[in-house]
């Protein structure tokens, strides 16, 4: 016998036996997994798991989402009916809004929102009711695992008693871990399965529980030393984007002013082999992730009384880019010899990044909002979101309009927002009178009545 092999069987001997037959179970692939929040993060997870061969069970507050899934339609676009049908119609996957079912459950991913309140700190009112139902059913040999974007010391400092309150002891009578979601929307080159998966537990126990859970459908996992140290990876990925964001947004402002092409400068950079990475401007950061996590970061450093002075000014620049743009739509109309006010404006795309149907934290909605504020008609086309949602922040009450030339030709102005493939046609902008182009869509072409603006 090897010392490895030694050192294995004294390991495996000294284990919780919860771990043993948790493990045991995950291995047999036997262990139920119930998957708290049905958006984009926790419904993605869901299905990769399903499609792994568990049985797997996703909660959700919204009763529509269950139905929906029950009946084997897909809100969210990119995912596609068939894989909802595949796992819920067809496979071992269910869906509700009874959180009793939890109890049943071998493992609780949760995968629920982390707004920011009015004041930019963070809202973890989603967290903690969540903790409280689980606490409810929790019951030996569980993992729960907290997958939502927070700051440091949150699955410890506010999950960890809750379930403590049970009388049941961590890492020996149940697990508990973090481990940060990575979904980039659309992204056909990365998904849920193939994104390495960082895990970080309460104690070494549970770390093992998390791993082999995850092992069991993500290509590849990476261990950390603690639930802190994993919760910080995910702040450090969006604060690295938000950060960069904010520079060459910086920059365009900069280079507009001096009458240089921001988009031909970022071409030229690009051509060095190392030492930069391209990250381009927009009219405002979108998604749920960039615009709210680096303030989570924020707020709990001061409580140790460190100020995170580049964070907020990368926010400060990023928050002022839409009245940035909205500046530039009104300068340009006014060019044109008329007023911003009654000016007719269309705003291309609703939602955040191109060619998928997520909205939230849209900057098209504050665009939107803004040109209103100043007397224009506003309306948007967006062939991924036909009719504009009500959100915690802002309701439009828009329907999107058609995509085509005929319409694009209405308009005093057309504000371009969001870079969907649809809107790369150049024939879409032949009779358009003016264009403002935050993102580099719209070429010049020769001879054409269009006047194009970049923003």
């Amino acid at each position: 016998m090897t010392i490895t092999d030694l050192d294995h069987r004294i390991a495996a001997s000294s284990e919780p036996e919860q771990l043993k037959a948790f493990l045991a179970r995950v291995d047999s692939r036997e262990a139920v997994i119930g998957i708290i929040g049905l958006g984009y993060v926790g419904l993605p997870l869901l299905l990769i798991y399903e499609h792994a061969g568990f049985h797997v069970v996703g909660f959700d507050v919204d009763e529509a989402k269950p139905k929906a899934l029950a009946a084997g339609d897909s809100y969210i676009r990119h995912i596609g009916a068939e894989r909802v049908r595949n796992a819920f119609v067809e496979g071992k996957a269910k869906a509700t809004s009874d959180f009793s079912g939890l109890a049943a459950c071998d493992a609780i991913i949760i995968c629920v929102p982390t707004p920011l309140g009015v004041h930019r700190e963070p809202d973890l009112r989603y967290i903690r009711m969540t903790a409280e139902t689980i606490a409810k059913h929790l019951r030996p040999g569980q993992l729960v695992v907290l997958e939502s974007t927070t700051y440091p010391g949150t699955t410890r400092e506010e999950m960890l008693p809750r379930f403590e309150a049970t009388g049941l002891k961590c890492g020996v009578d149940y697990f508990l871990a973090f481990s940060p979601e990575r979904e980039d929307p659309g992204n056909e080159k990365f998904n849920t399965k193939n994104i390495p998966k960082v895990v970080g537990g309460i104690d070494e126990t549970s770390l093992r529980a998390a791993s082999a859970l995850y092992a069991k459908a993500v290509d590849r996992v990476y261990e950390v030393s603690s639930a802190e140290v994993a919760e910080s990876s995910k702040l450090l990925e969006n604060i690295f984007r938000a950060v960069n964001i904010a520079l060459v947004n910086e920059m365009k402002v900069i280079f507009d002013r001096m009458g240089i092409n921001v988009w031909e400068v970022i071409e030229a950079a690009k051509t060095k082999p190392f030492g930069f990475m391209p990250f381009y401007p927009g009219p405002g950061l979108g998604g749920h992730c960039i615009p709210l996590d680096p303030f989570y970061l924020t707020w709990k450093a001061a409580e140790y009384g460190v100020w995170a002075r580049f964070i907020e000014l990368a926010g400060e620049v990023n928050t002022s880019m839409p009245r940035y743009v909205v500046s530039r739509v009104t300068e340009a109309v006014n060019q044109d010899g008329k007023s911003i006010v009654g000016a007719k404006v269309l705003v291309l795309g609703l939602s955040y990044k191109a060619d998928i149907d997520d909205d939230r934290e849209s900057p098209s909605f504050e665009l939107i909002e803004l040109l209103e504020e100043r007397g224009a008609e506003v309306s948007y086309c967006d062939p991924f979101v036909p009719a504009a949602r009500k959100g915690r922040k802002h309701d439009i009450g828009l329907e999107s309009v058609p995509c085509t030339p005929e319409e694009f030709a209405k308009y005093d102005a057309i504000l371009i927002s969001t870079a969907h493939s649809a809107f790369k046609d150049q024939s879409l902008y032949a009779n358009a009178r003016l264009v403002i182009d935050t993102r580099n869509v719209v070429t010049p072409q020769p001879g054409a009545r269009m006047r194009l603006v970049k923003a």
